[in-house]
């Protein structure tokens, strides 16, 4: 059976796919010109979204193309949405649909699951209190690889240890969608993880 490589998430992986068909201009392009990966490259990343919105889509987007693979990277909003409109996903909420999705999908084809952690560079000062809110996702992340055995590409952390080399606007301006620099990182790190690099 063929390999289908599938990478879902927000803005992130999106990057811009509807005008750089198929892959967009950012990690995922990188990942897939790389080579590394074997069979078919899909990305369904979309701009805005959080987990809800992800699983709204999940059966179309996601279990329709049957994967081998699902790369997923998604928690940025959630945390964000609850300082720019004061609308929040509670670290109970995420949990509990980021296991009803792996579970979901797991039961109908289950692929190797990669889990990519939401990152946050504060840029600005009131993004340091972000963190109350992330850090917990991101721990569910890892709770949830652990519990379906995935393997976890620790992007908020490499991110911060790389903000103490270069500045944190030359890997994301705002902080939150990466730079040229900071796609690259990421497409490095996530097939260093996954052992293809």
């Amino acid at each position: 059976m063929p390999k289908v490589n599938l990478f879902i998430g927000d803005s992130v992986t999106d990057c811009g796919r509807e005008n750089e068909p198929p892959f967009g201009d950012g990690y995922v392009r990188e990942i897939a010109r790389s080579k590394a990966l074997d069979g078919q490259i899909i990305n369904v990343g979309t701009s805005g979204h959080r987990l809800v919105d992800l699983e709204k889509r999940w059966q179309a987007d996601v279990l329709d193309h049957k994967p081998t693979l699902v790369s997923i990277a998604i928690g940025i909003n959630d945390t964000w949405r609850r300082y720019d409109d004061n609308d929040e996903t509670s670290a109970k909420d995420f949990r509990e649909r980021y296991n009803r999705l792996l579970a979901q999908t797991q039961a109908a084809c289950n692929p190797q699951f990669v889990l990519c952690e939401p990152f946050l560079l504060p840029v600005r000062d009131e993004m340091n209190s972000w963190r109350e809110d992330l850090d917990p996702k991101i721990a569910i992340v890892h709770e949830m690889a652990a519990q379906f055995s995935a393997i976890v590409v620790p992007f908020d952390q490499h991110f911060t240890a790389l903000s103490a080399i270069f500045s944190m606007e030359k890997i994301a301006e705002d902080g939150i969608h990466p730079t040229v620099f900071g796609h690259a990182e990421m497409s490095r790190l996530w097939l260093a993880t996954v052992g293809l690099a």
